[in-house]
């Protein structure tokens, strides 16, 4: 209850040992809290925490429009609930490498796990859409030593993010991964790869761990684990997923309660009442004092 029972510095230990598994660990992308308990419960290895997702779930576009402390606060609500390590997206780092500081130490603040921050200029693209602009080598570096020097937990995982490759190109990415992991970072997240033979080529520039970003709709084809086990990347992320199904399901009920009069036909698709309990743990907040939490759990819908 209340919820995980791990403290932050043990989830960053957990992020690093992932990492080194030799193995690709799959972190579903968390829209709110009570979600990144069902990547848990599902047996996952972590949650990600999208920016896109938070912006959206604002009703805003992924182009820089949240805050630090928007992201700081929605990010830690999330990473509160569950024993898995939790990488969230800093996006650009939110200003010049002051702010960058800031913002890493605001996330250990939260119980982040890690976050990764990007080459983008402000205001951003989302990394798989066309028309991206990238900074210079020297402010990309400046941002990653900034973060590295910030972090008062060696153990947070600070994470580079490059657009390079849809600007100038595969080996572009592959300079500038290189050049970002001499300034700090301890992994790198070549975004919008086409190919698995892309993902090789970072696998091949860098001796840190990679991750892969299978987004739906994106430039990517959606690669299977064992296919991204074969090209060396240590972490998939499914970013907007969960969120795209869940709304996906939203709109399909509204639309048939609207044509309907009743929301009786989806009743059947739904998380009933006993599993929702069980998902936020009512019974052990009953337990841990009947004398204020005393109501009865329902067993049924």
């Amino acid at each position: 209850m209340l919820y995980s029972k791990v403290t932050p510095g043990q989830k960053r230990v957990k992020l690093r040992e992932l990492l080194a598994s030799g193995t690709v660990q799959q972190f579903p992308g968390a829209f709110n809290p009570l979600s990144a308990r069902l990547i848990e419960e599902k047996g996952f290895a972590g949650v990600y925490i999208s920016g896109a997702v938070l912006a959206n779930d604002l009703g805003l576009p992924d182009i820089g429009l949240t805050t630090l402390t928007e992201v700081a606060t929605r990010a830690g609500q999330i990473a509160r609930m569950t024993d898995l390590p939790s990488l969230v997206d800093a996006d650009t780092g939110f200003g010049e490498p002051m702010n960058v500081a800031r913002t890493i130490q605001e996330l250990e603040n939260a119980g982040l796990a890690g976050c990764h921050i990007e080459d983008q200029f402000n205001p951003k693209r989302c990394g798989h859409l066309d028309g991206k602009n990238v900074v210079d080598i020297d402010t990309a570096t400046k941002r990653i030593r900034a973060a590295a020097d910030a972090r008062r937990d060696p153990n947070f995982l600070i994470m580079a993010r490059t657009d390079i490759r849809a600007v100038e190109g595969i080996q572009a990415a592959q300079d500038r991964a290189k050049a970002l992991v001499e300034a700090g970072a301890d992994a790198i997240f070549p975004e919008a790869m086409a190919t698995l033979d892309e993902f090789q080529a970072i696998r091949d520039a860098v001796d840190v761990p990679i991750l892969a970003n299978m987004t739906e709709f994106g430039k990517s084809d959606l690669f299977t684990v064992d296919q991204l086990q074969t090209v060396g990347v240590n972490m998939v992320i499914y970013p907007v997923t969960l969120l795209r199904i869940a709304m996906g399901a939203a709109e399909r009920t509204l639309e048939s309660i609207k044509a309907a009069g009743t929301q009786e036909a989806q009743v059947e698709n739904m998380l009933t009442r006993a599993r929702l309990y069980e998902l936020v743990d009512y019974e052990a907040y009953n337990q841990f004092d009947t004398g204020v939490f005393n109501f009865q759990v329902p067993g049924i819908r």
